[in-house]
C-alpha cells in the first residue's frame, strides 16, 4: 500500500533520527503499538467521533502492555492527534529497515514444524548467516504445515527445505 508508505515515511524517519541513541528500546516499544495499532476494532475505535484522542491514547497504551517512554508518548499523542494511528505498523517497518541498514544486518523468519530449542536455534542461525552472507536477527515461527525441515524468508529470499516442498517438489516432477 503505497500511500501507507508515504504517510509512514516521515514519521520512521524523524524518530529513527530522534532515537539514535537507544534504536533497540524504540523498537521494542514500536513493535508493541504496532501490534495494538493493528487491530481493526481498536482503528474503528480511534475513528469514532465520539472517542476523544485521549480516551485512544488510554487504550493504545493500555494494551500495549508495555512502559512508554516519553518519547514513545508524545510519538504516540502525535499520530493520534493527525489521526495516523493505522499508518504505526508501517511506521514500525520502516524503522526496522532503517534499523538493520544501519547495523548491516536483516531479519529472517525460520518456519519450523515443530519448536526449535535454543542451541539448535543459534547453530541454525550461524549457518544461515554463513548462507545470506551478512547478520541475520532471528525469529522463529511453528508452521506445522511443513510437515518437517524448515522455511527462511529474509527480506525476499526464501530458502525452503521443508518436506512440503520437498512433496511439491515430487508431485511436479511427476505430473511433468
Amino acid at each position: 500500500m503505497a500511500e501507507l508508505a508515504t504517510i509512514a515515511r516521515p514519521y520512521a524517519e524523524a524518530l529513527f533520527q530522534s532515537s539514535s541513541s537507544d534504536l533497540n528500546g524504540t523498537m521494542q516499544w514500536l513493535d508493541a503499538l504496532a501490534g495494538v495499532a493493528g487491530n481493526p476494532q481498536l482503528l474503528q475505535f480511534a475513528g469514532n467521533p465520539k472517542v476523544q484522542n485521549r480516551q485512544v491514547f488510554d487504550v493504545v497504551s493500555d494494551v500495549a502492555r508495555v512502559q512508554l517512554p516519553t518519547a514513545g508518548q508524545n510519538f504516540l499523542r502525535l499520530i493520534i492527534d493527525n489521526g495516523r494511528l493505522a499508518a504505526v505498523p508501517e511506521v514500525a517497518r520502516q524503522f526496522r529497515e532503517m534499523k538493520n541498514a544501519q547495523s548491516g544486518s536483516s531479519d529472517a523468519v525460520v518456519y519450523s514444524a515443530f519448536p526449535i530449542a535454543a542451541q539448535q536455534l543459534g547453530a541454525v542461525a550461524q549457518a544461515l548467516e554463513m548462507r545470506f552472507g551478512r547478520k541475520l536477527n532471528v525469529t522463529v515461527q511453528e508452521d506445522p504445515s511443513l510437515i518437517g525441515g524448515v522455511r527462511v524468508v529474509v527480506g525476499d529470499e526464501v530458502l525452503d527445505t521443508s518436506v512440503k516442498a520437498r512433496l511439491e517438489q515430487m508431485k511436479v516432477a511427476l505430473t511433468a
